[in-house]
């Protein structure tokens, strides 16, 4: 598996990670800059860097975030922001960890699981949908930074109701967090180019049924027909809704009691 690690250092500084494996930018963004570092002492942030990069993604998209502009914005040059960051790959994973921020959702109360993990979900899908470049990046490590282990952390306290496994608490959590990302992304592109008050569904349902022959295609007619005649609605919600409820239901089918053989 590709990681950071093993891209190597364009500036030459030796590796830092400890005997934990633990990458250096992540050591930084937990701890800071503090004595029991080896090497040169750093006068910047990682949330500075981390920050600097949001805003250029925000601003004009990935395209404007380099190691050049980054440390343009933070009056440093390209190659001095290698003292924190050793690839691209780790500077947008602190972009995406700064991005999404800490999870600072209201307390769940004493709900059932099912509120408080679709409280969590529409709370990560809001962080997606202000900064939706965040869905086209891939992660150089597993995620460990500080503000994605909190989410992690408040996804596991909402399942805590359920009787499942730890590990099959972080896999149903894994579930809802692709979902949310995947149905996020796809609403993301469909709405891009449609103007406000607009609803891209009867609009998608209209351009297939002037397409597709209902000779070949009889099963996607009936259903863009049917689609084409309903009520107004907003189409993202409504299916982030619709397929959110679907995944909690096959959650749930994990807590009934299995027969034995």
């Amino acid at each position: 598996m590709h990681t950071a690690s093993s891209t190597g250092d364009p500036a030459g500084a030796p590796d830092e990670r400890d005997t934990a494996g633990i990458p250096d930018y992540v050591d930084l963004a937990w701890h800071g800059n503090d004595s029991r570092r080896r090497g040169p002492q750093r006068s910047l942030e990682m949330r500075a860097i981390a920050a600097a990069g949001v805003e250029l993604a925000d601003e004009g998209g990935l395209s404007r975030v380099t190691m050049r502009t980054v440390g343009a914005r933070l009056g440093m040059t390209g190659m001095g922001l290698y003292r924190y960051v050793r690839a691209k790959d780790e500077l947008l994973a602190l972009m995406i960890d700064e991005a999404i921020g800490p999870p600072d959702f209201p307390a769940y109360g004493p709900t059932g699981w099912r509120d408080r993990l679709t409280a969590w979900a529409y709370a990560a899908r809001s962080r997606f949908e202000a900064h939706p470049w965040v869905l086209g990046v891939s992660l150089p490590d597993p995620p460990a930074l500080p503000n994605q282990t909190q989410w992690t952390e408040r996804g596991l306290e909402a399942l805590q109701p359920t009787h499942l496994p730890e590990t099959e608490k972080l896999s149903a959590l894994l579930l809802v967090n692709v979902y949310v990302r995947g149905q996020t992304q796809l609403a993301t592109g469909l709405t891009r180019r449609v103007q406000p008050g607009d609803n891209p569904g009867p609009r998608y349902a209209g351009l297939l049924l002037r397409l597709a022959d209902p000779g070949r295609f009889p099963r996607l007619v009936a259903a863009m027909t049917q689609h084409a005649q309903a009520p107004p609605a907003d189409f993202a919600d409504d299916e982030f809704r619709f397929g959110l409820g679907t995944v909690l239901d096959g959650i749930a089918c994990r807590m009934t009691p299995r027969p034995t053989s």
